[in-house]
């Protein structure tokens, strides 16, 4: 009876009436945990109610145990995951690896998206991934404090260092400005909007370190005059010090800051409410950089589901559901036309700012060695911060070591 059900089920898969089990009723998706672990849950929960024989598996991972996984099952062929959560730099090694299913063999992907959002998504001219989060590194500042001293929103990063020495003289208490000193990401994370509004880069379009230059040592050098006017101890500030600086009042300035930290500013925890604007970050040489931090979901090219993954991803990307996601998790949207739905703007009023900021942002440098380089910047950046070398000198070692890095 076994060998007759076999040979049945294989007659009817010929026919074409039956699939097989794991192409139409299983979904395994690996996504990050923390603050983008919600927005995933819920849109897993609706997904499921419309779906309810999908057998759905959905992993909350770490960001680096999260690369891990997708490389590790990439190289190997695992065929462990469907769909695929993905920072917008690991995205240049898997779709130059090979490692990614098109978007369009498998439908496409409707909606207008922020074009800084998709053009990480695309590998020479296709599409293999969906924007998620449309993360960017914004910049706050106290408006009213701005306002006392006679100070507009920072055109430049020369604005700000101005507007932050005035009010940290006259304000008993509050630092001029602050931000993210801890190495690693996060002081790269601050930095790399202020070199990129002097015109400096870490790596060149064609794979080359370029750190060794004057547009660079500007940069730093600049970078590095924050530390007298933010608080005590901030070369150990990471996203919760940041904030807590700007929300207690202790701050006039942020160089950084992202939706996430941004949606306390005014609760009723804040002792600025309604006084603290988001904006795009300043200019200086060039006009404003802002740093681009999406998060994408793609499919596994050894997906043996891919027909019900990419339904999942337009599900999840849909205007319906990004903006239900925005509303309910904060996580931010990346259709454009949502950045000024009135529903969204009354709880999130920096989104047409935000929208701004991601019409002019810079992604990261399209590498697949981007984590090593990072690291090794992160490191000598918090070196000169310290004040254990001078600008030049750890440009020239950090820039050495990132020839190296992109050479192996």
């Amino acid at each position: 009876m076994r060998t007759m059900g076999k040979a049945l089920g294989a007659m009817l898969m010929l026919a074409g009436l039956v699939l097989p089990a794991a192409a139409q009723d299983r979904l395994v998706i690996a996504g990050r945990d923390a603050g983008f672990a919600p927005a995933l849950a819920k849109m897993v929960e609706l997904y499921q109610a419309k779906n309810p024989n999908v057998k759905i598996e959905r992993l909350e991972l770490g960001g680096g145990p999260l690369y891990e996984r997708l490389a590790v099952g990439a190289r190997e062929k695992t065929a462990a995951t469907d769909v695929a959560m993905l920072d917008d730099i690991w995205a240049p090694e898997f779709m130059a690896r090979g490692w990614l299913t098109d978007l369009d063999t498998v439908g496409g992907l409707p909606g207008e998206f922020v074009k800084s959002a998709i053009d990480v998504s695309k590998h020479n001219g296709k599409l293999y991934a969906a924007p998620f989060v449309g993360n960017i590194a914004m910049f706050a500042y106290r408006k009213d404090l701005l306002a006392k001293h006679g100070f507009e929103r920072p055109k430049t990063w020369s604005d700000v260092v101005k507007a932050a020495q005035t009010i940290q003289s006259k304000e008993e208490g509050v630092s001029g400005l602050v931000f993210r000193g801890i190495k690693g990401n996060p002081i790269v994370t601050s930095f790399l909007p202020v070199l990129w509004a002097h015109g400096g880069d870490v790596v060149s379009a064609d794979g080359k370190a370029v750190l060794d230059t004057p547009e660079a040592e500007k940069a730093l050098t600049q970078f590095l005059s924050f530390k007298a006017l933010a608080p005590k101890g901030v070369e150990t500030y990471n996203a919760t010090e940041l904030r807590d600086a700007i929300q207690q009042g202790r701050a006039a300035i942020a160089v950084e800051m992202w939706s996430s930290w941004a949606g306390t500013l005014d609760g009723s925890a804040s002792k600025v409410a309604n006084q603290v604007e988001v904006v795009a970050s300043p200019g200086e040489v060039r006009g404003p950089a802002p740093m681009l931090g999406a998060w994408l979901l793609a499919i596994p090219a050894d997906s043996p589901n891919k027909a019900r993954a990419a339904d999942f991803i337009r599900f999840v990307t849909s205007s319906e559901n990004q903006k239900l996601i925005a509303l309910e998790t904060g996580n931010p949207p990346t259709l454009a036309a949502l950045f000024n739905d009135k529903d969204l703007v009354a709880k999130y009023r920096w989104y047409p700012a935000q929208l701004e900021a991601l019409n002019v942002a810079q992604a990261r440098p399209r590498i697949s060695q981007w984590a090593r380089v990072e690291t090794i910047l992160g490191d000598y950046l918090q070196l000169a911060l310290i004040g254990q070398m001078q600008p030049k000198q750890a440009l020239t070692e950090a820039n050495a070591q990132i020839a190296r890095a992109l050479s192996r």
